[in-house]
């Protein structure tokens, strides 16, 4: 969560308590619309950002991207 807090931050100027609202408003509203198996990764992803490095890859790899 920090890691995207922090690029809502840089990204928009906003300061970092603004930036940490925004984000959490944007998943809950993710979380809402997600079927609920997509929608709990997101928190999986957040907690575990190493996760998200791994499954960019992953997707790289099946697409051909290097």
């Amino acid at each position: 969560m920090d890691e995207l807090v922090k690029m809502v931050s840089e990204k928009t100027g906003l300061p970092e308590d603004q930036a940490r609202k925004a984000a959490e408003a944007v998943l809950e509203f993710l979380k809402e619309k997600l079927p609920a198996p997509l929608a709990g990764q997101l928190d999986n992803l957040l907690e575990n950002p190493g996760l998200a490095d791994q499954a960019s890859g992953l997707l790289d790899n099946l697409f051909g991207k290097k």
